[in-house]
């Protein structure tokens, strides 16, 4: 029981120093053309317990129905409790910021137009998933660090229809779409 709580402080320890030595190297690029045709969301859903309403995006945009992929973040679940969406926690976390999850391995093997991270709390495990994940534009809250993300939108957590709207509205000014 004492070495299981050492080696989860460790693991720890290993991907705090994994993660901030991917925020002081520059992002490698994305080799996807401009526009919007992958969406990966990155959700809290600890705190936002709706992450399906991101598959309306796909109407929004004008996108592939299979285009948006949601994974959640619950700090315990039960593997065996069915959710709407692919979940990982803190127990998924691995050596040298490894996240040891079959979802979170499935979720970075594609590239992605746009990353959505849809979360607001200094978390290692959320913040880790979106330096791995392969996207071209990031998108997030301020409250988060801000090397995580290309465009910081200021709306209220809670409010998607803001959210959604905002975001709308700066990927028609970056010309992403129409």
């Amino acid at each position: 029981m004492v070495f299981k709580a050492f080696r989860d402080k460790f693991k720890v320890k290993s991907g705090q120093k994994f993660l901030d030595e991917e925020l002081e190297n520059p992002t490698v690029a994305v080799s996807r053309s401009q526009g919007i045709s992958r969406i990966a969301c990155i959700v809290d859903v600890d705190r936002f317990d709706r992450a399906e309403v991101f598959y309306e995006l796909t109407n929004e945009l004008s996108l592939r129905p299979n285009a948006v992929k949601v994974i959640g973040y619950k700090r315990e679940y039960d593997k065996n409790s069915p959710y709407a969406i692919p979940m990982f926690s803190d127990k998924d976390l691995g050596w040298k910021g490894e996240i040891e999850n079959g979802y979170v391995l499935e979720f970075l093997g594609r590239e992605y137009d746009l990353l959505i991270n849809y979360y607001t709390d200094d978390n290692l495990m959320m913040k880790l998933l979106t330096v791995k994940t392969p996207a071209r534009l990031r998108v997030g809250f301020g409250e988060v660090d801000t090397k995580l993300n290309d465009l910081i939108l200021h709306t209220p957590f809670n409010d998607f229809k803001a959210f959604k709207t905002e975001l709308h509205k700066y990927l028609k000014v970056m010309k992403e779409v129409k």
